[in-house]
């Protein structure tokens, strides 16, 4: 990667988008970096997309990642990740978990789910599918999902694991906390395999 890590998080209102931007502001922080974040909320509240973009190395002037620059993609849910394929740079990842929430428009019947995975393959986009969600339940808590999905693409950003485990501490409640930090070694695992 560059001397400046580029990152979409992006998913549907309610996945825990904007915690996980926050872990990862303040892990690329604590291991030396200048960052900035962007979020879009959308309709959030009602399932809508959300994303955010975070920048981080020695020095960052702007928070956005243009269309082709994304060093990594990190996708709550497999057809929001296919959505911001566009930003993935040459050499980029994207990671996602194997979730499909339906839209809107497949709920009242406008549309069909697509075959994400298909789609994917067509397109040539490099994706590895965390089962994020087998381990959250796992775990026996389901808002797990996002830490354990930042474990897994952790071992592909050049942050040490104990800046990521100092960051959950700061932001995740105690009462969550050791599944958080269970959730997140897990993932990591599960990212060191791929």
């Amino acid at each position: 990667m560059n001397s400046v890590t580029n990152v979409i998080i992006c998913g549907t209102g309610g996945q825990g988008i904007l915690l996980a931007s926050e872990i990862l502001c303040a892990a690329a922080i604590a291991a030396g970096n200048d960052v900035k974040k962007s979020e879009v909320h959308g309709m959030a509240q009602r399932g809508g997309s959300v994303s955010s973009h975070v920048r981080f190395g020695e020095k960052i002037y702007s928070p956005l990642v243009e269309k082709g620059n994304a060093d990594l993609i990190l996708a709550m849910e497999k057809l929001e990740g296919l959505r911001w394929v566009p930003y993935l740079a040459p050499g980029g990842k994207l990671v996602a978990c194997d979730l499909e929430i339906n839209p809107m428009t497949v709920n009242t019947g406008e549309a069909v789910y697509p075959d994400v995975d298909a789609m994917m393959k067509e397109k040539g986009v490099p994706v590895t599918m965390v089962p994020a969600m087998e381990v959250a339940r796992a775990l026996g808590n389901m808002k797990v999902v996002n830490v354990a999905l930042l474990g897994a693409v952790s071992p592909h950003l050049p942050i040490d694991a104990e800046y990521w485990r100092e960051a959950i501490k700061q932001r995740v409640p105690g009462k969550f906390l050791e599944v958080n930090l269970q959730a997140f070694d897990r993932g990591r695992e599960l990212g060191s395999d791929t």
